[in-house]
């Protein structure tokens, strides 16, 4: 049986709204996760940790990964700071083409406007 969609979850379907996915883990599980890690000694097998935790181990590994590069212990990654004026720099980008492209739609309708004998 199919339910009768509405306007506003056909808008949610475009993307017209976003909403973030669910999180997996609770929020502090991969800063607890990851100080356990750079305490032990010697250093654990991640699959196993993250086994003996109740994570998965590539959760693990990544937020091992990142929190190395935020301690600028590796040079191959953006750190979280990094990511996160990314972000902002790209929204900010996407808004200023959004402006360009009305300026750019409104002078050439003014300029149509003022100039008549401008073919149509």
């Amino acid at each position: 049986m199919r339910e009768e969609v509405t306007e506003g979850q056909m808008g949610f379907m475009r993307g017209t709204q976003t909403m973030p996915a669910p999180r997996k883990y609770p929020l502090g599980v991969g800063e607890r996760a990851v100080r356990v890690y750079r305490t032990a000694e010697p250093k654990p097998v991640i699959r196993r940790m993250a086994e003996e935790l109740g994570l998965h181990h590539e959760a693990l590994r990544s937020w091992i990964r990142q929190a190395e590069t935020d301690a600028g212990e590796r040079g191959d990654m953006l750190t979280t700071a990094e990511r996160e004026e990314l972000a902002v720099l790209r929204n900010e980008n996407a808004q200023l083409k959004r402006a360009n492209e009305v300026l750019r739609t409104a002078s050439a309708f003014f300029a149509a406007q003022l100039d008549p004998t401008r073919p149509r």
